[in-house]
């Protein structure tokens, strides 16, 4: 359902009219809280932040999402539809995020609602990027809302690993898991070098696993101390997958997280994983993400303004609050273990096979380091040469070993959350998914509970198969990938055949010469 309902809902009655800066919308969750915003809401004008690259500004560069399949759904309905983005030219890297005092100025007068997804993602990311980007930006973000007179709603996208030191997880802040303030940091970062900043890195990030995760937690010290007085809620998601049906099945623009493993086993390149099969998979469809994320800057714009208007009936001033933080994990209800997730990719295989197959999609799951070290050893490295001296003899570059490292290294930055469980508490969620109308649960709909893991899979890799593995999913070519795993089923229990008689024979000689 979209904007051409005959009765608006309450969110859509939030959003009419509204003017939203967008800060992270040329990334992979920005993309769909843009098309969602435009195709379901009257929005008035998103501002997104966006930085020049490659030569092209960020006039060009959002003028080139009109052959993203993404908005083809949206520029059916509505071809003028991307007249309502206007590019700020900026960046979170940026001390000042980059932005001219006229854009500054333009945002300051205009913006009712801020959404700050913008983060690097990159688990090992160098910590003095790490914190520029997710930790610096949110405090010159919240310094310019704080400049904004119209703002009613301000979103900070954190994450639900922001506090993976520990394994139960409520909705609040947890400064004491820090080793130092943000405050101390972002003074350290400002006065050290890069190089002297990162030696560092040990004694600051403490127990956390990788930068991300630490700055991200800082980023949330930051809201907690900086966004007193703000309409303002931390929106902390699991682990972002591809779309389950809004506004296409499967939609995902990037390799990183689960979905590019699955591409990887598809593809008969990625043979084991290092995985606790019994460990928690919080894993959240992207457009589910997105309409949490816009149903919750409706609700902390109204809370914030009863919570105003209680303190001027009572002739007292308004004390301020902790921001509300929603943890969108997966729902007790329905529990979801890596095991199952590896376990519906596969049997789908068949179902969607990919023509580029490199060899039969088949998957070692471990979860014991020296186990997982030799199988990958005889699996990755050991085919990874062999095919290297093969490109060698033909002339051209050798990649396998550099692909297979590339491999285990995010193998191995993930292993932290594949291996162990961790467990959330979602009240503030839950509760805002039932104080929903009917009608505002079917146009954003993001009820964990309701997931059919079985159908999601069957919806979305179709899509992945499209955006990821780069197919056409007609009958003619899904039966030229299943011909092509019909022959590698034969070669891959042919190889199996050698490499068992190969070790039946050595036994035997083994047995022979000692009895």
């Amino acid at each position: 359902m979209g904007v051409e309902s005959v009765a608006e809902s309450e969110i859509q009655t939030f959003y009419k009219d509204k003017t939203v800066f967008l800060t992270g919308g040329s990334g992979f969750l920005g993309k769909v809280i843009i098309e969602k915003l435009l195709r379901s809401t009257k929005v008035k004008r998103i501002y997104v932040l966006i930085r020049c690259k490659r030569g092209q500004d960020g006039l060009q560069r959002i003028a080139d999402w009109k052959n993203n399949a993404m908005f083809s759904l949206l520029l059916q309905s509505d071809a003028s539809c991307f007249n309502r983005i206007s590019p700020i030219n900026g960046d979170c890297l940026d001390a000042k995020l980059g932005i001219s005092q006229a854009d500054m100025q333009l945002l300051t007068d205009e913006v009712q609602v801020v959404v700050h997804s913008a983060a690097s993602v990159r688990f090992m990311e160098p910590l003095h990027l790490a914190v520029d980007i997710n930790t610096r930006s949110t405090r010159l973000m919240l310094q310019l809302a704080k400049r904004m007179p119209r703002l009613e709603a301000y979103v900070h996208v954190s994450t639900a690993y922001s506090n993976c030191v520990i394994e139960h997880i409520n909705e609040r802040f947890y400064p004491e898991n820090l080793t130092c303030t943000a405050e101390t940091i972002l003074a350290l970062r400002e006065q050290l070098s890069d190089e002297l900043f990162d030696s560092m890195k040990p004694a600051l990030i403490g127990k956390y696993p990788n930068t991300y995760t630490f700055t991200k937690a800082l980023a949330e010290e930051v809201v907690q101390t900086e966004g007193s007085g703000l309409p303002i809620s931390i929106f902390r998601p699991g682990v972002i997958i591809g779309s389950y049906k809004d506004p296409l099945p499967g939609w995902v623009d990037n390799l990183y997280g689960p979905m590019g493993l699955i591409i990887g086993c598809a593809l008969g390149v990625v043979r084991v994983l290092f995985i606790n099969r019994l460990a928690l998979a919080h894993v959240v469809p992207v457009d589910y993400c997105v309409n949490m994320l816009l149903a919750s800057a409706g609700r902390t714009a109204r809370d914030h303004a009863t919570c105003n208007k209680n303190a001027l009936a009572t002739s007292s001033g308004a004390s301020p609050q902790l921001p509300v933080i929603y943890n969108y994990v997966l729902s007790d209800k329905n529990k979801f273990t890596w095991g199952n997730f590896i376990d519906c990719s596969l049997k789908l295989v068949d179902t969607y096979p990919l023509s580029k197959m490199m060899w039969l999609p088949c998957v070692y799951i471990v979860s014991t380091t020296w186990i997982f070290n030799l199988i990958a050893f005889l699996v990755h490295i050991v085919p990874g040469y062999f095919i290297d001296i093969s490109l060698r003899l033909r002339g051209q570059k050798p990649r396998m070993i550099k692909i297979y490292q590339k491999i285990h290294e995010n193998i191995d930055v993930v292993k932290p959350f594949v291996t162990q469980s961790f467990h959330f508490a979602t009240h503030n969620t839950d509760k805002l998914w039932k104080s929903l109308s009917p009608q505002d649960q079917q146009i954003f709909e993001f009820d964990m509970g309701s997931v059919d893991w079985s159908d999601y899979f069957y919806r979305s890799l179709g899509g992945v198969r499209i955006h990821l593995g780069k197919e056409v999913n007609t009958e003619e070519n899904i039966k030229r990938a299943r011909n092509i795993m019909a022959r590698y089923y034969i070669l891959h229990r042919l190889l199996q055949f050698v490499l068992w008689s190969g070790v039946a024979a050595i036994l035997w000689r083994l047995i022979k010469l000692f009895f």
